[in-house]
């Protein structure tokens, strides 16, 4: 029988170009020897690489079996990779292009999780032919202070703010216009950052709740921003140090919220639990990271499964579903 053909596609156009290179460097280093690896750079300019050679998307058509999507971000999280290889009928990993789309933006997944009657922080949207003043107002008189400042369309904590009072709310606005025409404001919730992996048809179930970690980050950070998150400085907790009732909702709600989405194979959800202990959502990943600071990674480890047996499982759904 012959080997599959893996394409990882890593890098790319997006702000989490970084990020992305270490993931697909994880996945081309853990498949399995029934695989062959095809390593596919896009870089930040959005050229795409095959040994080193520029190359159009189609000419990988005769290349590859299967795609491994290791994308992070704009252009491989919001649709757009994902319309080019429906296009070619290339199997990937990972959720298709419209479920794509509205997970990457904050603003349509709450509209479409809060139909479902799942929690989430108050929110604002402010888009780029807004008033920043009027705005800041408008937010002041419906919020109560601090406020999350944040791009609507990015992913992976990146362009994360926290204004305490209506000054500074105004200054963060003007920074944050500056990554993104979308802006979404939000309540802060005090309380305990967790979140919670699910794949799709593993062991039993589908999709498999993995789980529930716990973020605990430093006393210098307020929150779990980008640097939090990729720097090594927060505590990890697997399983997280919840009442069995509230890991239990958080396992159901990422369940969820997965189904509700439309996503595909695997996602990964963050919630924060109020001292009142109310589980509210954050956001959801369609494309978590697979890096040695990867969260997903850690959940799995705890339940005895690798990366390779992930990957292989998960190329198993793709290629099932071609």
């Amino acid at each position: 029988m012959p080997k599959v053909r893996v394409g990882v596609l890593r890098g790319g156009p997006s702000s989490e170009y970084d990020v992305s290179l270490k993931t697909g460097s994880a996945v081309l280093s853990n498949l399995s020897d029934h695989y062959i690896p095809v390593d596919i750079l896009i870089t930040q300019d959005g050229l795409w690489h095959w040994q080193g050679v520029p190359i159009v998307p189609k000419d990988i058509l005769h290349r590859v079996d299967v795609i491994f999507n290791a994308l992070h971000g704009e252009y491989g999280e919001d649709g757009q990779v994902q319309n080019i290889l429906d296009s070619l009928g290339i199997p990937y990993t990972g959720s298709g292009r419209f479920a794509s789309a509205v997970a990457i933006n904050k603003y349509l997944t709450k509209q479409a999780l809060v139909k479902e009657g799942i929690k989430t922080p108050a929110y604002f949207l402010l888009q780029a032919t807004d008033d920043l003043e009027d705005a800041a107002k408008s937010v002041f008189n419906k919020l109560s202070p601090p406020w999350i400042i944040k791009p609507a369309d990015r992913g992976s904590s990146v362009g994360l703010f926290l204004a305490k009072h209506f000054a500074e709310l105004v200054d963060i606005l003007k920074l944050a216009r500056q990554s993104s025409d979308l802006i979404l404001i939000e309540e802060f919730i005090f309380g305990r950052e967790a979140t919670c992996g699910v794949v799709e048809d593993f062991r039993g179930f589908n999709p498999y709740a993995l789980p529930v970690i716990e973020i605990r980050t430093p006393k210098e950070k307020t929150f779990f921003d980008y640097e939090a998150k990729y720097s090594g400085i927060t505590e990890e907790i697997c399983p997280g140090c919840f009442n069995e009732s509230t890991k239990k909702e958080i396992e159901f709600l990422s369940q969820k919220i997965h189904k509700t989405l439309g996503l595909k194979h695997y996602s990964r959800s963050d919630f924060i639990i109020s001292k009142q202990g109310r589980v509210y959502f954050l956001e959801v990943n369609t494309l978590p990271g697979l890096t040695e600071e990867s969260l997903l990674p850690k959940s799995l480890a705890a339940i005895g499964a690798n990366h390779s047996q992930f990957i292989d499982h998960v190329l198993g759904l793709a290629l099932v579903k071609k």
